[in-house]
């Protein structure tokens, strides 16, 4: 969707909000793609055009038609993708409720976003509402029958003791006796569903809480809200500043960016410990670089990921931090697992490879509730979900007359509706009705 520009007049400055589903007419969000990143948590959306310098972000406010711009940021290089950090890896005591990462020419720029507070050496718990754990929500087998489990929320409190970890491994004797590899519902069979006639399938009748009810500086009280319909919704951001680390912070030196990905892929991507970046090589190396270890990269070569084929998408596993799928423009997805220790030697033999794309993939996402399920999207027209531990395709979405152009993961029994290029948008299974909630993830509301 795209966005449009509005002042006001409250304030001595005014203020800037963002109208979504109207033209833009401000040219440095509309002449380039745009990154959107959101954190459901806090309600605080990040927009990059590609090839621009300039971040800028809006508060999301529950009933509010705009968008409320709280900040902007300028950087040092124009982007060729941003990411978000998760939130276990924000120094909390120093108030940092996001971090963003900038891939450059040839450097990854943590833009950090504080909130200024007189004490930074306490936990302020209004900044830091508790947000989505690193355990899923329900195993494959679960979701797959219906579970609608829902990820359980973790305080970021540094007093509170770690959140347990989670591995998954697709090779059922690795795993331990008790989480032996289950078989599906039905074994052996995968399900079809042919949408170019329409679907019957309809959403569940229940639908979820928003988390961003619990939004900071929201007010509940009759007078409160009668005070907020003539000023307008006071924010809890309205002082966030983005700031650039300083240069001991970021990667440089980086070399042989792969910038021939599709429009899809966001260009790298990170989770809480590592981050994964498609070179520009023969046979689709992929660099993976320890977020603790930041500087300047060597001139020597680096071990690397060798996947085998050019890389049209990758992304980590939100619940295991070692596990990367990568999409290969050869149709095939290959799963790797980088060790605790970080990446020693070169990879050249993958975990799991999932076959069943006939043409290039472009796009593939794990789902952010259920273990082990994977998406992916084709030339071929076609959606695929995976089951990642029994290393099979379980469910086949096809009957589409253009090209998906995007995966939803909901927040709900199923990954669904997924819309073609040509604009209208088909229903799989069922979901939870929802927000938006990232960069390849849309939940209608």
């Amino acid at each position: 969707f795209s966005f449009r520009e509005r002042r006001s007049s409250r304030g001595a400055g005014g203020s800037t909000q963002v109208v979504a589903g109207v033209s833009p007419d401000v040219p440095h969000l509309c002449c380039r793609p745009l990154m959107p990143l959101l954190d459901l948590d806090i309600g605080l959306l990040v927009l990059m055009a590609k090839g621009e310098d300039v971040l800028f972000c809006y508060e999301v406010l529950p009933g509010q038609p705009a968008l409320s711009e709280v900040a902007q940021c300028r950087t040092e290089s124009k982007a060729h993708g941003i990411a978000l950090v998760p939130k276990p890896a924000l120094d909390v005591l120093a108030c940092e409720v996001m971090r963003v990462l900038q891939l450059t020419d040839n450097a990854v720029v943590p833009i950090s976003y504080t909130v200024p507070r007189k004490s930074l050496q306490e936990f302020h718990e209004d900044l830091f509402p508790r947000c989505t754990g690193n355990v899923p929500g329900a195993s494959a087998r679960a979701w797959w029958a219906g579970d609608n489990g829902q990820v359980q929320r973790i305080s970021l409190h540094p007093a509170h003791p770690p959140h347990p970890a989670f591995t998954s491994a697709c090779i059922p004797s690795l795993l331990p006796e008790s989480r032996a590899l289950e078989p599906l519902p039905v074994e052996g069979q995968m399900e079809e569903l042919d949408l170019s006639a329409g679907s019957s399938l309809s959403s569940p009748t229940g639908s979820l809480t928003s988390p961003l009810s619990a939004t900071s500086g929201f007010a509940s009280s009759p007078s409160q809200r009668s005070l907020q319909s003539i000023l307008g919704p006071s924010s809890g951001f309205r002082h966030i500043q983005g700031t650039v680390l300083p240069r001991g912070t970021h990667f440089t030196n980086l070399k042989g960016l792969n910038l021939t990905t599709p429009g899809e892929c966001d260009g790298f991507c990170t989770n809480r410990r590592r981050v994964a970046i498609p070179l520009l090589s023969a046979g689709g190396q992929v660099a993976i670089l320890e977020l603790s270890k930041p500087g300047r990269l060597p001139d020597t070569s680096m071990p690397t990921i060798e996947n085998g084929a050019p890389v049209s998408d990758l992304c980590w596993d939100p619940f295991d931090p070692e596990r990367l799928a990568i999409a290969g423009e050869d149709a095939k997805i290959r799963l790797w697992r980088v060790t605790p220790e970080g990446l020693q030697k070169s990879l050249v033999e993958p975990e799991a490879v999932l076959q069943g794309h006939t043409e290039k993939i472009y796009s593939i996402k794990f789902h952010p509730l259920a273990a082990d399920i994977l998406a992916s999207s084709s030339y071929d027209l076609s959606l695929r979900i995976w089951d990642v531990r029994s290393r099979r395709q379980a469910l086949l979405l096809k009957g589409h007359g253009d090209q998906v152009g995007r995966r939803v993961a909901g927040h709900g029994e199923r990954l669904g509706k997924e819309k073609a290029s040509g604009g209208s948008l088909r229903s799989p299974p069922p979901f939870v009705q929802g927000r938006a909630c990232g960069t390849n993830c849309y939940q209608p509301s």
